[in-house]
């Protein structure tokens, strides 16, 4: 009877970890659909892109140190702290009157996430017996999976329908919902040592990121690469950078353990962690701009184009979770990477012509490849670690996940937007640029607008269809980089698999 309703109790914590995964990973993504009309409400059409750098800031800097200081406090006190101060934000986010007020309210969710992601995946770790981590750790990245297709069309749905307000305020319930579970049946049982907050490291690290991420913004767009902000902002990264290092390998309790890396297998998933992240996020961005603006795809046709992506993502992050106990880590790595290359590969085949099942298998073969790394790397990257580490090695897991997928999105950005620039211009060279110039054609926008595309002529609408198809193909071009790069780390990961009788022993001890 008694372990019958423990086995109850950890099925409730279990849903509320999902719950705050879910409401976490999908804050991003169901804004991606409902950016247009917040900015035609808000103004500030110059300064959007703070919209979601101030989240991804605050999140990416805050993941490591929440990581360390649960492992010094405790998980739960954290957690409640995270999902309280997340959805404080998110009522301030409903409530902003402007585009400086809606960044500003956006970093304070990104705190609160900063909290949420790192410390729900190491609570399952520590609350749910070994031989069930396999299975639950597909079921998180099947979460992680979904969010990221359904976020974008119920954005759209709420926004169309309700208001773009009520994007933020959704995050009430669940969070509520969440907070309750975790606080009532988490009964978190391990001892936690006081020891002194590395606030160097933290500040220094919070000055890194920061730097870097509003230099790669805004760099190329609104300052030049070589002008005095950007040059002054990469400084001012590698200046913060180094008194990191100095600030860690003084530090008692550093925020990020270097010593970590010394296990190859620790070291390996967080690169593969770092590539893999930044490839997948090509063919996410990519794939619904190429359907809408090369295809002539509606915004709807675009968000479900990538259901394939998912159900693919979610095939394998089943499969590699319930198989982590009978085969090795890097063989489950090794086989979905390698779908992964071969999955963008095929990317770059696609022209204006491509049909839509082609586009469709693609894409489930990219969900294929990058469905294992959630929930294989998660558990790779703490396996043998002492319990008073996993909380730090998942946040610097997950950390350069965050990171990989940044720079995917800016430097494949950057990449994508140069390319269809110099298309676009040799096509319309010899037959008058003012055409091409009358619908701005360096930017896809006017070819996802039906009215807009409606009222381009034949001869133009196919130069810039050709023009952007181009662009995204030679993007996916250079996407293979990463992926191979990701494919190739797999290689160098050592031979463990899952252990439970091991990790029942930690298991057992902590409880």
């Amino acid at each position: 009877m008694q372990n019958r309703q423990q086995k109850q109790k950890t099925g409730v914590v279990v849903a509320g970890l999902l719950l705050a995964i879910l409401m976490a990973s999908m804050d991003n993504t169901i804004m991606a659909t409902a950016m247009g009309t917040i900015i035609g409400e808000l103004g500030g059409l110059d300064k959007f892109i703070w919209v979601t750098s101030a989240y991804m800031v605050a999140e990416m800097a805050g993941m490591p140190i929440f990581g360390k200081l649960s492992d010094m406090y405790g998980r739960k006190r954290f957690f409640v702290f995270g999902i309280i101060v997340f959805m404080l934000g998110s009522v301030l986010c409903g409530t902003a009157g402007s585009i400086v007020e809606l960044s500003l309210y956006r970093a304070i969710q990104g705190i609160g996430a900063g909290a949420l992601v790192p410390i729900t995946f190491t609570i399952m770790m520590d609350a749910v017996a070994p031989e069930n981590r396999g299975k639950l750790g597909g079921l998180f990245g099947a979460v992680f999976g979904m969010s990221s297709i359904f976020g974008p069309l119920l954005g759209a749905y709420i926004t169309d329908h309700i208001h773009w307000a009520w994007i933020f305020y959704i995050n009430l319930p669940l969070g509520l919902l969440s907070l309750g579970l975790i606080a009532f049946f988490y009964k978190e049982s391990l001892a936690h040592a006081k020891q002194k907050i590395d606030w160097w490291g933290a500040i220094s690290l919070v000055g890194a990121v920061v730097c870097f991420m509003f230099a790669m913004e805004l760099g190329g767009r609104q300052y030049a690469w070589d002008s005095f902000p950007i040059v002054g902002m990469f400084a001012g990264f590698a200046l913060f950078a180094v008194l990191f290092v100095i600030a860690e390998k003084k530090a008692k309790e550093p925020i990020i353990t270097f010593g970590l890396f010394k296990s190859r297998l620790f070291a390996t998933s967080n690169a593969l962690a770092l590539f893999s992240g930044a490839a997948f996020i090509t063919a996410s961005v990519y794939i619904p701009i190429y359907v809408q603006g090369v295809l002539g795809g509606s915004a709807t046709n675009a968000g479900l184009v990538l259901l394939p992506m998912m159900l693919g993502s979610v095939v394998t992050a089943t499969a590699g979770g319930s198989l982590m106990m009978k085969l090795s880590y890097r063989t489950i790595m090794i086989s979905t990477l390698v779908l992964l290359v071969a999955g963008i590969a095929l990317l770059t085949t696609l022209t204006p012509d491509s049909s839509r099942l082609e586009v469709t298998l693609y894409m489930i073969l990219v969900g294929l490849g990058i469905g294992g790394s959630f929930s294989v790397l998660g558990n790779a990257a703490i396996h043998a670690m002492p319990i008073r580490q996993r909380g730090t090695a998942s946040s610097t897991l997950n950390f350069l996940r965050s990171l990989g997928m940044t720079l995917g999105i800016t430097i494949f950005g950057i990449i994508q937007s140069h390319a269809l620039t110099r298309n676009l211009t040799e096509a319309f060279a010899g037959s008058g640029a003012d055409l091409g110039q009358s619908v701005g054609f360096s930017d896809p926008h006017a070819l996802m607008d039906p009215a807009a595309r409606a009222n381009i002529p034949e001869q133009a609408l196919v130069a810039f269809t050709g023009g952007l198809s181009s662009s995204i193909v030679f993007t996916f071009a250079i996407g293979i980089i990463p992926a191979a790069i990701a494919l190739a780390v797999a290689f160098m990961m050592g031979r463990e698999k899952l252990d439970p009788a091991a990790e029942a022993e930690q298991y057992a001890a902590a409880h």
